[in-house]
């Protein structure tokens, strides 16, 4: 296994980590917890530029990256919900959104078809990772600028409706026309 599908697979790794410690009580668990979910991240970005750099880029990575970041950021979205740090119907537009395009891609996969990652979806990821730090930290850590963590989530929402449109705005009519 080279580095940056071992990158890819300890990211899956943290993500029961992250939930244990997420939802359950004790002193600086926050601090833990963003610790956990940064270093997570920053694998996602470092794994696929070593990758670029190595020159290897493999199909387990280029199946695994993305079900990695998408479990990453959905366990802790989901643990932020049951914390009443977000509400539950934004994390249903934010995940809703990841699961129609990755079956959007896998349509287009099908019919060889390939949907590269828009700089909107993109910067999505970004602010899903700033947005998740601030909301782990909460209050207690960040205080009067916690509501940066709230702008945050609607801005998640509005870029991830507004990306998932640009896909299907693109490459919806090649997608459904070429041999429905």
């Amino acid at each position: 296994m080279n580095l940056p599908n071992l990158l890819t697979s300890l990211r899956i790794v943290s993500i029961p980590v992250l939930v244990i410690v997420l939802l359950t009580q004790f002193e600086g668990k926050e601090l833990v917890a963003f610790i956990i979910f940064l270093v997570a991240a920053l694998t996602d970005m470092f794994d696929g530029f070593l990758a670029r750099r190595r020159e290897q880029i493999t199909i387990f990575g280029q199946i695994l990256d993305p079900i990695a970041d998408k479990l990453l950021v959905a366990s802790a979205f989901i643990c932020l919900v049951e914390l009443g740090a977000v509400q539950a119907w934004m994390v249903v537009i934010i995940l809703g959104r990841e699961i129609a395009i990755t079956g959007f891609r896998a349509i287009a996969s099908s019919k060889r078809i390939y949907i590269p990652s828009s700089r909107l979806g993109k910067i999505k990821m970004i602010l899903e990772a700033v947005t998740i730090c601030l909301l782990i930290l909460g209050e207690k850590y960040i205080g009067r600028y916690y509501f940066f963590s709230q702008i945050g989530l609607w801005l998640v929402i509005a870029i991830a409706v507004i990306s998932a449109a640009q896909y299907y705005i693109k490459f919806g009519p090649l997608v459904i026309s070429k041999h429905s």
